[in-house]
């Protein structure tokens, strides 16, 4: 059973959280589509992920990998359209397209093909003026007592 929010209340009284709530519509209305083809989201290292969709069937360049702002999109066509007969068909080789929502900072940094699976590299680069830095405090000294009119305060 499936329940919906309704978060417009929120965003009358939240800025710059939109996006937040975007991505929890969008996992609210998820469909069957959306499962295929099945993938692995894994972490390799603190800053390091890998996703791996399993595309037996398809060829590297019947496959495109789009990266724009913070979603990651991976589409599949199928180029040749053979007459077969098929007994059994298990292996699907319909038109997909599966979207990934990025953090900030997460670049794709590569993709390979490798035993029918995609395999698309990604890394967090957080840039230096966004990492958390030391601030030094600069104190005031006993001997400078503010001074009114040229009289000690």
């Amino acid at each position: 059973m499936r329940t919906t929010y309704d978060f417009s209340p929120l965003w009358r009284s939240t800025i710059g959280f939109d996006r937040l709530f975007d991505l929890v519509d969008a996992a609210q209305h998820t469909g069957t589509d959306e499962n295929y083809p099945p993938c692995n989201v894994e972490r390799l290292a603190q800053d390091r992920y890998q996703i791996s969709l399993a595309v037996a069937g398809f060829s590297p360049d019947e496959i495109a990998i789009t990266a724009e702002q913070s979603v990651l999109t991976v589409e599949g066509r199928k180029a040749e359209k053979q007459q077969r007969e098929f007994l059994y068909q298990g292996i699907s080789s319909r038109p997909f397209k599966r979207q990934f929502n990025l953090a900030d900072y997460v670049q794709v940094k590569g993709a390979a093909f490798d035993n029918g699976l995609l395999q698309i590299e990604l890394v967090r680069e957080v840039p230096e003026t966004m990492k958390p830095r030391r601030i030094s405090i600069d104190g005031a000294s006993v001997s400078n007592v503010r001074q009114i009119d040229g009289k000690a305060a």
